[in-house]
This record gives structure tokens, C-alpha cells and sequence, in this order.
């Protein structure tokens, strides 16, 4: 049984995503149908919709329109991880109407894709503030050299909850740095972090990775955290860069091997349905 914490929907009819026309390979229809079918099959049984950073005038369409496929009878979806822009001053207005749908469960904004001094801005810092004691999570979608910063982030913020997405992005094609391992032993002190164990297979060798390439980069992880502070992610359709999704299932049950049931089942299931309350 897994809980994916992590699926992106691409549906170019429905809304606009200017970042897809310098996305190479990702550059097309990712639609819910096609991972369903795989995602059955993998014993996947629950997931959750992360934004996939849609212009800003769609983000709360794109809320809908995931709402409305998770309707269908049978449908995997049990909520969606919104976009949302902290920085602007409509942001509470906002938080308002999320926080009066059960259906969104968190909070991203990728910081990657801005100047890094956004997330040091004053309303930004006060925005995400309003998340504390509430039911929202927010994603923490940072390279490497930026986890300093969701650390000040994270400082300033004790109550609220936060997730750090994909191992920190560590450049596994580059094999295992002393910075990103030194960087995620600190994020990991802060008790209100957990991180996503996903999207590692992006960041290898197309062609040459195996599990064993991608085992210190997750032992890391969850040496670090611990294992009540790990969740499991698909990050699908990105996750095809470095195969497909059953490659990358195979991969997590291969790295797992030897661990206690009740390890497994905490990063498999349970740690993300007492995150969310589901």
C-alpha cells in the first residue's frame, strides 16, 4: 500500500503552464487517466495533486479542476497540495478560502523558479505565518544551495508544518555532496520538517542508474529524519525523466528490503494520513 504524496496533472486544454515550453521531454499532456492505470497496478491507493505551477491567473482553477476528477467513482485522489504566492498582499484573503475547502490540504510555492531574497520578504515571512496551528501544510521546493534559506524560513515559523520536497534536490548524477549532506542534517533538527522521499530519479543518470545509485542520497534522508518524519512521492510525470513510475516504485521497494514492517509502513502510508489527517 502507498500513499503518494506527489502527482502532478498536466492538461494543456484546461490551463496554462508557461514553464512547460522549456521542459524538453515533460512538454505534453500528463493526464490523471494514464497514472491511474499504472499507479493501480503498483498498489498505489491513495494520492495527493501538487501543483505544477500553472499561470497565476488559473491556480485556483486548477484546485477545481482536480477537484472535480477526484469525484469520479473509484478515483485515488484525496486532495491537492495548492500553488499559492505569499508574497502578494491577497495572500490571507486566499488562505481564507483554501481553509474553507476540505479538499486542499497544503501550501506550495517553488522557490527555485524566483530570486532567492522572495522568501525573505516581510509579507512573504508574515503570509506563511498565518499557516501556524492550522490544518495546511506547506511544500519547501528548494535546490540545494537554497535549503539555508527554508531554514530561516522554518525558524521563523515553529507552528507551522512543512515538508521538504524531493530530498532537497541533491544532484545525484554528481554522486553524494558533503554540502547537501551537511545542509539536510540541519533542516532535520527542526522538528515541524518532514521530508519527501521523491524525485531522486530525475536527478541521476538516465541510463545508468540503479537503486544502489540512489540508496545514500534516501538513507540519508531517513537516517536523518527519522522514520515518523518521512512520506513517499511519485513526482510522476517527472519521475518518467528517469524511467516511469513503476521503475521508480521498484526502486523505493528495492531500498527498502530489510527495514521493519512498521518502517515500511510509515513511509509507505502512514506518516502521510497523520500529516493530513486522512
Amino acid at each position: 500500500m502507498l500513499f503518494d504524496s506527489h502527482l502532478h496533472i498536466v492538461d494543456r486544454k484546461r490551463l496554462a503552464y508557461p514553464w512547460l515550453a522549456d521542459a524538453g521531454a515533460l512538454n505534453r499532456d500528463s493526464l490523471y487517466e494514464d497514472y491511474a492505470r499504472e499507479a493501480r497496478r503498483l498498489g498505489i491507493t491513495d494520492t495527493l495533486h501538487m501543483e505544477v505551477d500553472v499561470a497565476e491567473s488559473d491556480i485556483e482553477r486548477e484546485t477545481d479542476y482536480v477537484k472535480g476528477l477526484s469525484r469520479e467513482p473509484g478515483n485515488l485522489l484525496r486532495g491537492a497540495i495548492a500553488a499559492c504566492r505569499p508574497e502578494g498582499a491577497d495572500f490571507p484573503a486566499y488562505l481564507d478560502r483554501a481553509l474553507a475547502d476540505p479538499f486542499v490540504k497544503g501550501f506550495r510555492r517553488v522557490l527555485h523558479v524566483v530570486p532567492d531574497n522572495v522568501s525573505e520578504g516581510a509579507l512573504f515571512r508574515e503570509n506563511v505565518k498565518r499557516l501556524a496551528d492550522t490544518r495546511l501544510t506547506f511544500d519547501l521546493c528548494v535546490l540545494p544551495h537554497q535549503i539555508s534559506k527554508a531554514i530561516a524560513l522554518v525558524d521563523l515559523n515553529p507552528n507551522v508544518r512543512f515538508i521538504l520536497d524531493h530530498c532537497g534536490v541533491p544532484a545525484v548524477k554528481d554522486g553524494l555532496s558533503e554540502s547537501w549532506s551537511a545542509e539536510i542534517k540541519k533542516v532535520a533538527k527542526r522538528p515541524n520538517v518532514t521530508v519527501k522521499i521523491s524525485g531522486v530519479v530525475a536527478y541521476a543518470d538516465p541510463d545508468s542508474w540503479r537503486p544502489e545509485t540512489l540508496r545514500p542520497f534516501v538513507e540519508h534522508c531517513i537516517t536523518s529524519f527519522g522514520w515518523d518524519r518521512v512520506i513517499w512521492g511519485s513526482d510522476w510525470p517527472v519521475c518518467t525523466l528517469g524511467g516511469n513510475l513503476s521503475t521508480w516504485v521498484a526502486a523505493t521497494h528495492a531500498l527498502m528490503q530489510g527495514v521493519s514492517d512498521g518502517e515500511r509502513n510509515r513511509l509507505y502510508h502512514l506518516n502521510a494520513k497523520r500529516l493530513w489527517s486522512l
